[in-house]
């Protein structure tokens, strides 16, 4: 299991757009991917759990991800976050 810290840089935090990128990112992989917000956690395939966390801009999410590909997507989840969800 990998398990890191971002800060979300978004403008409005992890609103529509950002979620579905987020979303669309985690569905690439095989691996589980959890993300949490204090006490809440949310599955990071699935736009309404993410959404239910309600993000803002610079707060910190924890993320595990636990699988055959979990460095790929640690990876690939970290670049998301790191380029502020640029296109």
């Amino acid at each position: 299991m990998v398990t890191f810290t971002v800060k979300v840089e978004a403008e409005g935090g992890l609103h529509a757009r950002p979620a579905s990128m987020l979303v669309n990112k985690a569905n690439a992989f095989d691996s589980k991917i959890r993300i949490s917000k204090g006490e809440k956690t949310a599955e990071a395939k699935s736009i309404l759990n993410i959404m239910t966390l309600g993000v803002k801009k610079g707060e910190e999410l924890k993320i595990e991800v636990d699988g055959a590909d979990e460095q790929e997507a640690a990876e690939a989840l970290k670049q998301l976050f790191a380029s502020n969800f640029a296109i």
